[in-house]
């Protein structure tokens, strides 16, 4: 091979390669900043995270907030709205007879209110004359109380002789003696609360014959307000949620008839005074899930005490929670069907919050709003792992 003059450009295969296994200087430094850039892109994320994840958690606590200091606004509401759903077949039944729609709303509030007016007549009218014929009783609860205060203060003082001996010399406690508080204090103490409630109740005829008469126009707009490639979505999950609410009340309705009606021959059986009354306030009590079964047991139970013997506690003890049992697991399922299907812990959950919230009224209103968060969730695509989760 004859060399190449000088000057002359080598042809590049005849080199050796030994060029590619070197990096120049600046490529360590590139590298290097690369990966620190990646590093700052990471952080930047987590810190975004971690700031949607902060604004997402301020968010539930200023939403709880304000649901518990709305509460009587919003239980007033919750409450007209159930009850628009229980009377909106009756005005659905005067329209199709050419009754207008505000005639048979305004019909409709009157029953309403004629029916809320005549139950509560009676059913105070009932608690005034158990309270009456009490006294008659009082010998013998005073005497059942006072074996049950015995019993407790020996096992007290065999424990407390057992855990510590009594110290020599130790001091005496002071005892402080408070008068107790007048008839007249405690009214005017709650005087502000009952006057809100008052108030409140005084509303709601007003808000049902309204969304009676507005139902057509409140549906469209509540659809409107979503954009027009979820309108349909959301008509079909407000129409859903209103076949649930309607359900979930008849099916309350014929089931506490049922167990006020068994529990009213039951009480009437072993001489409990007052077993119709008596019979309403535990069979709708035992309505409420899971928790409604110790509610349920109150009333019978502290009109039985010196009337009935053991034999007759066992059998209300055992009437109602078999009742209970056969409501929540028998006759729901049955009546509701498919269109509640919460799973137990869900309904506990819901239950704890919103009488956490809401008190009493919370006990009523959880399964409701809990089922229209469910079928809000199956709707919606990024919640469905929420709704799939308070399901059964």
């Amino acid at each position: 091979m004859i060399p190449s003059p000088p000057g002359t450009r080598t042809d590049l295969r005849e080199r050796p390669v030994v060029a590619s296994f070197r990096q120049e200087p600046g490529s360590i430094d590139r590298a290097q900043l690369d990966a620190h850039q990646i590093e700052e892109a990471e952080i930047l994320q987590a810190s975004i995270k971690a700031g949607s994840v902060a604004q997402i958690v301020i968010a539930v606590i200023a939403v709880i907030g304000l649901i518990y200091l709305l509460k009587l606004v919003l239980v007033t509401t919750l409450i007209s709205v159930l009850l628009a759903f229980v009377l909106e077949p009756m005005v659905s039944g005067l329209a199709r007879i050419h009754v207008p729609r505000a005639a048979g709303a305004l019909l409709a509030v009157v029953l309403l209110i004629a029916l809320a007016g005549g139950l509560t007549t009676f059913f105070y009218g009932r608690a005034v004359d158990f309270a009456t014929q009490l006294p008659k009783y009082s010998g013998k609860i005073r005497s059942t109380l006072a074996d049950l205060q015995a019993q407790t203060s020996q096992i007290e003082e065999s424990t407390r002789a057992v855990i510590a001996s009594p110290k020599a010399g130790r001091a005496p406690l002071a005892v402080e003696v408070q008068e107790a508080p007048a008839l007249s204090r405690v009214i005017s103490a709650g005087s502000g609360t009952l006057g809100e409630v008052f108030l409140a109740i005084t509303f709601i005829p007003f808000l049902v014959y309204f969304m009676l008469t507005w139902k057509d126009h409140a549906h469209s707009a509540t659809v409107r307000l979503f954009p027009k490639d979820h309108r349909l979505v959301a008509h079909r999950t407000v129409g859903r949620i209103s076949t649930m609410i309607r359900s979930f009340i008849a099916a309350n309705v014929l089931v506490g008839f049922i167990n006020a009606l068994i529990s009213g021959i039951v009480f009437w059986r072993l001489g409990i005074p007052y077993f119709y009354f008596l019979a309403v306030l535990s069979g709708f009590a035992s309505l409420v899930p899971y928790f409604g079964v110790f509610l349920a047991l109150l009333p019978p139970l502290a009109a039985a005490v010196g009337i009935v013997n053991k034999t007759g506690v066992v059998v209300i003890l055992v009437t109602v929670i078999v009742l209970h049992v056969l409501t929540m697991h028998v006759l729901y399922p049955k009546i509701v069907g498919k269109r509640l299907r919460l799973n137990p812990l869900a309904i506990s959950l819901s239950l704890l919050f919103w009488a956490w919230i809401w008190g009493g009224m919370g006990l009523i209103l959880a399964v409701p709003l809990v089922g229209a968060t469910k079928i809000i969730c199956d709707y919606v695509d990024p919640l469905r792992g929420l709704g799939a989760w308070l399901g059964d």
